[in-house]
């Protein structure tokens, strides 16, 4: 089983967003303060977030049959 961490944290005062991505072998950290950046993070969180639900409705629906 696949699993990985996402941790997203963006600072008011610094105006920096940054991302990391762990799974416990290999991390990737990702920081920017560029407006354009924040917007792709936040289409790449939503695809994410669409993702998992997807998967969860899946599995729970074999599981059920």
């Amino acid at each position: 089983m696949l699993k990985v961490r996402v941790v997203i944290k963006y600072r008011h005062c610094t105006g920096l967003l940054s991302m990391k991505v762990t799974d416990d072998v290999v991390c990737l950290q990702y920081k920017t303060d560029q407006a354009q950046d924040v917007k792709k993070f936040e289409k790449f969180q939503n695809q994410l977030m669409r993702l998992m639900v997807s998967r969860e409705c899946r599995s729970s629906l074999m599981e059920m049959e």
